[in-house]
Order: structure tokens, then sequence, then C-alpha cells
């Protein structure tokens, strides 16, 4: 193999075959690829794309790079849903247990928040004692048990996707279709999916700011989950506002609950109800009912307790980790909503401590909004249109201003 000949192949339109491919991926996870060609590469990538066939290819070759889920002759069904990421996206909390409740098994691998976009383990680890990083043993052992495990990835899963996102953060190769589908779909494949449904998220609060942009990440992904046997299927979300009521970890995972049991807002029932029957044995309105007969909520309760986490915390999670500063931020005329801007509300949010604007930063649990009120509702001047949570007076103030440039009433 000579590497700058495949670089200057794909740098002129030209296809990699998969046996290319694998070989390329191979010798930078092992570190006889240097950084820098593999850099160039993933340029050339961006510039001239890949088609279904390389793309798949590259998905293999990075889900191959590491140790992938194993799971016995017969076992039931594996099944899960990815999201591109939002602001309040609390859905994976919901759709575990209720597919789980579905007799199929949901290996859940998740990841942290970057930037305006809350990643589910901060919200998992929100929860007293809740360990998001198990051994292989015990997520065979908890699948076993309850049927789902919300999880980080392993240092075994996907060494080769680690190495690359890390040089496509600092090169500007990261809104690459082909290089986003293969970096999604290689940790979720390592799960020994049978099915997967994707949640693309377009809009203000999301990765993808267009409905085009958007369609063109689904199909890619839709094409290759198929191309490598996995049934795949997608919905495109808008992110244009929040998604529910809340937005920051402990916030959120108390939403969760309340869907958990049936009394969650109406867009987030939606959603997670449109997501399970994608890849689920039984039909909405099943899943439905078992959504409001407390099913799920006592699956997810096994859950968190299969996994070390305070059972008893989680229907108080507002007083385990409670604020200091709560402003009610309230309308500052009547009308009717027209605009409530999810990047916005995840900007303030983010600013609060909720999120993190570097891999390494730490989040705070305690702060976020909660009580937001939905686009199409009718306001009266003086009437409360959110909750802000903050450590600070200046903070909540500050998460203040930002957020009502986000709202229009009219």
């Amino acid at each position: 193999m000579h590497i700058p000949s495949l670089i200057e192949r794909k740098r002129e339109g030209g296809a990699l075959s998969s046996d290319d491919i694998h070989a390329l991926i191979a010798a930078f996870t092992c570190g006889e690829m240097p950084d820098y060609q593999m850099s160039a590469l993933a340029m050339a990538i961006y510039f001239k794309g890949m088609s279904t066939e390389e793309t798949a290819a590259l998905t293999h070759a990075m889900l191959h790079s590491g140790s992938s889920l194993q799971w016995p002759a017969g076992s039931p069904p594996r099944v899960d849903k990815h999201s591109t990421g939002g602001i309040g996206d609390k859905t994976s909390l919901i759709i575990a247990p209720l597919l789980a409740c579905d007799g199929l098994w949901v290996p859940m691998i998740s990841g942290r928040g970057l930037g305006i976009t809350g990643g589910t383990l901060d919200k998992l680890e929100s929860i007293p004692g809740f360990r998001t990083q198990l051994s292989e043993a015990e997520i065979y052992r908890v699948i076993e048990a309850v049927g789902c495990a919300m999880i980080g990835q392993t240092a075994d899963i996907c060494p080769a996707d680690k190495k690359l996102y890390a040089l496509r953060d600092v090169t500007g190769t990261v809104p690459s279709i082909p290089l986003i589908t293969a970096s999604i779909l290689s940790k979720k494949l390592a799960e020994g999916l049978d099915r997967l449904v994707l949640d693309v998220k377009y809009g203000t609060g999301a990765f993808m700011k267009t409905q085009s942009a958007a369609q063109e990440l689904a199909d890619s992904m839709v094409r290759t989950g198929n191309a490598l046997g996995v049934r795949s299927s997608v919905r495109l979300s808008p992110m244009s506002e929040p998604t529910g009521e809340a937005a920051g970890n402990a916030l959120e995972v108390a939403e969760a609950v309340r869907c958990l049991k049936g009394q969650g807002p109406a867009d987030l029932e939606d959603i997670v109800l449109d997501l399970c029957a994608a890849v689920a044995n039984s039909p909405r309105e099943v899943l439905k009912q078992r959504l409001h007969s407390g099913a799920a909520w006592t699956k997810f309760q096994q859950m968190v307790a299969a996994q070390g986490g305070d059972v008893a915390a989680l229907e108080r999670m507002e007083s385990v980790h409670y604020a200091p500063v709560i402003q009610e931020l309230k309308a500052d005329r009547s009308g009717k909503i027209t605009g409530m801007d999810a990047r916005s509300i995840g900007q303030a949010v983010l600013e609060l401590g909720a999120g993190r604007s570097r891999a390494s930063d730490p989040v705070d649990f305690v702060v976020g909004v909660d009580r937001m009120m939905k686009v199409g509702m009718d306001v009266s001047a003086g009437q409360v249109l959110l909750r802000i949570h903050a450590r600070t007076e200046a903070a909540a103030a500050t998460a203040s201003l930002l957020i009502r440039q986000g709202i229009q009433i009219v």
C-alpha cells in the first residue's frame, strides 16, 4: 500500500476500494499511518465525498478496529436509536426502557455533550451513583437481567473513530457526510444491532441547520446501515425550539421521569413513540399504553438500580440538585409565542454550566431551564415563560438576556 497514491486518488475524485480503506484504517489505528497523512485524506474526503460502498467500507473498517458486543444465538433482537443532538433532547432515557418492555434488548452506547447540545451520559450521571462506564461482562449482565443498558463507549470499541475524530476536530473536516456517517454508525453497529432508528435534527439548535442537509445525512446513514445488514430507518426532527419543557442535566432527568409515567409534554411523547415504533415489535398504540401504564417507568428504575444508581432519587431530582438561584423569565407583552429559539436557549444553558465547550470541561448538573412554554401558546404580559436555574444572580441575569433575544411574541 502506497498511502500518498491513495490520498492523491481521492483528491482527484477517484474511488478507494474496500481493501484500500481497511488497510488505511488498520495502519492509522496501529500508528503506522501518521496523523498528517490521515488529515490529508480526511480533507480529500471532505471535498470529494465517498460513494455508499466506500462509506460502508469505512464504517466497517472503523467498527472492526476494536471489539464489538457479541450476543448468543437465539437472543432477542438488539435495537437502538441515535440522535444527532439537540436542546432538551432527553428521548434516550425514555426510549431504552420502553423498547425493553417490548421484549427487545437495547445496548445503548451514548456520548457526552459538547457545545450547546446536551449529552445523554451527562444526564444519567446526574443520578446519584449511576455508572455509565461498565465492563463488557457487566453490560451483558445488565442486558440479560433488565433488557436495556445505557453506557459510555469502552476503550476497546472503535479506537479508530476516537483517533480520527480528534484529527477532524482540529482540521476543519467535521462537517463531512461520509465521515459523520462512519463515525456514528461504527459506534452504533459495535453494539451488535439488528435494527437502528436515526433521529436527525435540523434547525437553529442542531448541527444540521437546514432540512436538506439533514436529509442528505439521513439518506447516507440509512443507505450505509442497510448495506451493512442493519435494518435502518430515520425521522427528521425540527430543532427550532427545544424538545419538551426542560434543558439541563438533572432537570431533563426529572422531565424524563414524568414522561415515563405518562405525564410528559406532548412533543416529547410524540417523538419517543415515533422513534420506538420504527424498531419495535409492537405498534405505536401498544407502546403508548406501556408508557402510560407505568411499565416503562418500572423498567427504567430496574436499569438505574442495575447500574448502581439511587432509584429513590429519581422522583426528587430537582431537590437533589437544587439551584441556589431560580429566576422566572416573564413575558413583556401579551400575544402568541411564535419563537422559542433553541440556539439561544441552548447557548444560555451552556453558559450556565450545563454543557461543555471542550471535552475536558466539567458539567454542572444543577443548572438549566424548565417550565418552558411552547411555540403556539397564548401568553399574557407578566406570565412566566420559563424558569432559569443558576448558581448566581449574575449568571441568571446573563442567561435571561440571551434567552429573551430568541423569544418572539406577536
